[in-house]
C-alpha cells in the first residue's frame, strides 16, 4: 500500500469516528507553564480521543489547548480535518522541550510532523507560541514532562 493510500484511508477512519461523535470532545484537563505562561491543556491520552483531538470547537479560551500524550517516542503527524480553528502546533521531547513549531490552517489534510521523535504534541490557538516569544527550545514545565 502506498503512503498516499494509507493516509486517505487513516482519514477515512477518523472521518467516520468524528461522525459518530456529537460534537467536541471535553476531556480532563492539567496545567502546564512555559516560564510565566500558564496553559491549561486537556489531555488525550487514547487513540480515540487523539484521533478526535480539537475537532468541531468553534473557539477555545487564550490559554487552552490539547496535550496529545502517546506512549512511545515516534514521528508524530498532524492535520486539520474537521477542525475549525486554526491552530499552532508544538512538538515537545520527554523532558518538555519543544522541539518544532508550526502553524496549521483548519479544515486541511496538510501533514505537520515532529522534527525528530517525541511523545507529547501540544495545539494552541494560532499565533499562542509566536505571541509570546517560545520556540523551539524552550522548556515547558508540567506533570507529563516532571518523570
Amino acid at each position: 500500500m502506498r503512503l498516499s493510500q494509507i493516509l486517505l484511508a487513516a482519514a477515512a477512519a477518523v472521518s467516520t469516528l468524528a461522525a459518530a461523535q456529537d460534537g467536541p470532545q471535553k476531556l480532563p484537563a492539567i496545567t502546564l507553564n512555559a516560564g510565566i505562561h500558564n496553559i491549561r491543556a486537556e489531555v488525550a491520552q487514547t487513540p480515540d480521543e487523539r484521533a478526535t483531538g480539537l475537532m468541531f470547537r468553534q473557539t477555545m479560551p487564550a490559554q487552552d489547548g490539547m496535550l496529545f500524550v502517546f506512549e512511545q517516542p515516534a514521528t508524530q503527524c498532524f492535520w486539520m480535518k474537521n477542525t475549525l480553528l486554526p491552530l499552532s502546533i508544538a512538538f515537545i521531547t520527554d523532558d518538555g522541550t519543544i522541539v518544532n513549531l508550526d502553524d496549521m490552517k483548519p479544515q486541511t489534510l496538510d501533514s505537520h510532523c515532529s522534527a525528530k521523535p517525541v511523545r507529547f504534541v501540544l495545539e494552541m490557538n494560532q499565533g499562542w507560541f509566536a505571541k509570546r516569544g517560545l520556540k523551539a527550545g524552550t522548556k515547558l514545565q508540567g506533570a507529563p514532562f516532571n518523570r
